[in-house]
C-alpha cells in the first residue's frame, strides 16, 4: 500500500493519500493570503480535506487476490 497515486499507477497494488490537485489549490489559497499581507504564522496548518483510494487490478491478478466488490465499489479510481 502506498501513499500517492503514481505507485498505483506504476504496478503497485493499493494507494490511498492526498489528492495532490486538492493540495496544490490549498498551497495556491495559502500563497494568496500571504501576497495580500496575511501573517504565515497566523496561517492555520490545514490537513488534507480529500483523500483518494486508488486500486490496481491487473497488479491484484498477477499476485493471485481477490479484491472485494465493497472494496472496488468505494475506490476513488480501479485501474484495469
Amino acid at each position: 500500500m502506498y501513499f500517492s497515486r503514481d505507485f498505483a499507477e506504476s504496478c503497485g497494488l493499493v494507494s490511498y493519500g492526498p489528492d495532490i490537485v486538492d493540495a496544490y489549490r490549498m498551497v495556491g489559497v495559502h500563497t494568496g493570503k500571504i501576497l495580500g499581507g496575511a501573517n504565515p504564522g497566523e496561517i492555520p496548518v490545514l490537513q488534507p480535506s480529500k483523500l483518494e483510494l486508488v486500486i490496481n487490478r491487473s497488479t491484484a491478478r498477477a499476485l493471485a487476490l481477490t479484491i472485494p466488490p465493497t472494496l472496488l465499489a468505494r475506490a476513488d479510481e480501479v485501474i484495469e
